[in-house]
């Protein structure tokens, strides 16, 4: 890896001069180089480091134990050398220990296998450092984003009849709740497509943010320009296939009329697509951090996701529910303001006239741009850093990343 942001394709193998430090700086090479000690008070290094006995070391071997059979490297710029695919970094608690020497943190993250603290911690921690750089990306999708779905939602359901349920025809009901559909799908597919420029550009911030180095938002934009149809392409393509399984699965039985058979289908479908999700869940910053294509995104997704699904799964979930929480604390409150300030109160909500009085809108409208501004960036923080977690753990990334820092002799051991 150079010092670029952008990481090279696995299975690239970088010139020695396009390397940082000497051989005698790589693990593995009898250089002879010790290890320095750990600055005081340096900004690169982490000031918590592992326990004793918490992180094996990479390669070691315990005492008593044969050495493990050569293996072939995973390939790509973050192997280290002689490491299997699948690593040699424990969990926290699991057996030996990684203390060789203490993590480097130049960035936003210790250099080592990352807890759910503090991957969380590094998402807001470059919200805050960066900001600069995340809320304009943020606030400004957010609000075309919002500005599009208050039209949308105001002009397609202006002309839908206000009776009650009760009072309501059937061809009413029909034009109504097809109404309804168009808005949702229209709403939907302008917050995928914000979403993935966010996506795109706060990708770039975050990969500098881990080696402690600043991204402007033109920056940002010029280094993820390259990947944007390809990263539409990965969440089309994702959404495509969503939707066949669930035509599959669901459609038989609801066109047959049976809904015991279309019940069963979607309770098949919904776990399928939880799974597959997660399964897929690190191909966006694969796609763009590793400049591949989108089958390789995929492909390299699945393989470090194997193993770890479940928690991956947990920590996904819980920043759902985090984002949840944040969004419903921003904008219930301007909602309320929309509703009984501007709105007509009670009534307006009874007659359904407040989805699209302008008060209620523009109100709603202003509280998930704040929200979404807030939100957008965790979320996307969270998914690179548990890709580049991951990677740490499975391919000795953290070496490459010291590299790129700035770090000379960076996992050096003595001769």
């Amino acid at each position: 890896m150079n010092d670029s942001p952008g990481w090279a394709t696995p299975g690239s193998s970088p010139s020695d001069g396009d390397r940082q430090g000497s051989p005698a700086d790589r693990p593995g090479d009898d250089g002879g180089a010790q290890q320095p000690a750990r600055p005081a008070g340096d900004p690169k290094w982490s000031a918590e480091q592992p326990p004793p006995g918490q992180w094996s070391s990479p390669g070691a071997t315990p005492p008593g134990e044969a050495p493990p059979p050569p293996a072939q490297p995973a390939g790509g710029w973050g192997s280290r050398p002689g490491t299997p695919y699948g690593g040699q970094y424990a969990y926290p608690g699991g057996p030996g220990q990684w203390n060789q020497h203490p993590a480097a943190k130049p960035g936003v993250i210790p250099l080592r296998p990352l807890g759910l603290g503090e991957i969380l911690d590094g998402s807001v921690a470059t919200m805050r450092t960066h900001w600069r750089s995340v809320v304009p990306i943020s606030l400004v999708v957010a609000t075309v984003i919002q500005v599009i779905s208050v039209l949308v939602q105001k002009y397609m359901l202006s002309d839908l009849p206000l009776s009650s349920a009760e009072d309501m025809t059937a061809e009413e009901a029909i034009d109504t709740l097809g109404s309804s559909l168009a808005v949702s799908v229209v709403n939907q597919f302008i917050q995928v497509l914000g979403t993935i420029v966010v996506t795109a550009m706060l990708t770039m911030v975050f990969s500098r943010a881990i080696l402690g180095q600043h991204s402007s938002v033109s920056a940002a934009w010029r280094e993820a320009r390259p990947q944007l149809l390809r990263l539409i392409a990965l969440t089309l393509l994702l959404a495509l296939g969503i939707i066949l399984i669930g035509a599959v699965l669901v459609l038989p039985g609801a066109l047959a009329g049976n809904m015991g058979l279309a019940v069963v289908g979607f309770v098949a479908w919904l776990p399928l697509i939880i799974w597959l999700g997660i399964k897929f869940s690190l191909a966006s910053p694969a796609l763009m951090l590793e400049k591949s294509t989108v089958i390789k995104a995929f492909t390299r997704s699945s393989k470090l996701v194997g193993g770890a699904w479940w928690r991956i799964f947990g920590i996904t979930l819980l920043t759902g529910l985090i984002a949840f929480m944040v969004a419903l604390m921003v904008v219930a409150p301007f909602q309320m303001v929309g509703i009984f300030a501007f709105g007509g109160g009670m009534d307006a909500l009874e007659d359904g006239s407040a989805q699209t009085a302008w008060g209620p809108l523009i109100f709603s409208g202003i509280g998930l741009i704040i929200a979404q501004t807030i939100i957008m960036p965790i979320q996307s923080g969270v998914t690179v850093l548990l890709y580049v977690d991951q990677r740490i753990r499975r391919e000795g990334l953290d070496l490459e990343l010291a590299r790129a820092a700035g770090i000379e002799n960076y996992g050096t051991t003595g001769g």
